[in-house]
């Protein structure tokens, strides 16, 4: 059985779940691993103090009401991070750098994919951050995807569909483990 994802039809509240479900499985996986030199990471910059308070879901939400973005915004995150994580420095996506990786992600993938985008004082202080230091990060973020931001529709058709497939998928593993 295959699942379609309608790129500009698919409710982008309903991405933004899936996205979340997806990025919240990787950060507990990857906090699990003992991460001894994040200062030494080329991604040390979108290292946090201390795990922000807001959960993903919520910084999504956050993110699409105050900055309205498309659903090719948030797939095209998923893409960066793949790229970045396939790159030598070897990206590892956890509680304390996701924030920051995902609002300068989204900030990047708005300015490439749509006419109309807000500024990085606007993106800055949706996310909880000095403008100057998401003007280091949008920087760093660019290097790190070697100023590679096109995506081609059917990458991003891809990325979708095995979203709504995972999605799916874990819904009747959960639907099975309550009827045991």
């Amino acid at each position: 059985m295959t699942h379609h994802y309608d790129l500009v039809q698919f409710p982008t509240s309903d991405t933004i779940k899936i996205v979340t479900h997806l990025l919240e499985r990787i950060t507990k996986t990857n906090d699990r691993i003992q991460q001894t030199s994040r200062h030494m990471s080329p991604y040390a910059c979108f290292y946090a103090r201390v795990i922000p308070n807001i959960d993903i879901q919520a910084y999504l939400v956050r993110i699409l009401k105050y900055c309205p973005c498309t659903n090719e915004c948030f797939l095209s995150l998923l893409v960066y991070f793949d790229r970045m994580s396939r790159n030598s420095s070897g990206l590892r996506i956890d509680s304390f750098n996701i924030h920051r990786l995902v609002i300068t992600g989204i900030m990047v993938a708005s300015k490439f994919f749509s006419d109309v985008f807000y500024t990085n004082t606007r993106y800055a202080k949706v996310g909880g951050l000095p403008v100057s230091e998401l003007n280091t990060l949008e920087l760093q973020f660019l290097k790190l995807n070697n100023f590679q931001l096109n995506v081609k529709v059917e990458e991003l058709q891809h990325y979708g569909d095995q979203l709504v497939w995972h999605w799916i998928r874990n819904d009747v593993l959960i639907q099975k483990k309550k009827r045991t």
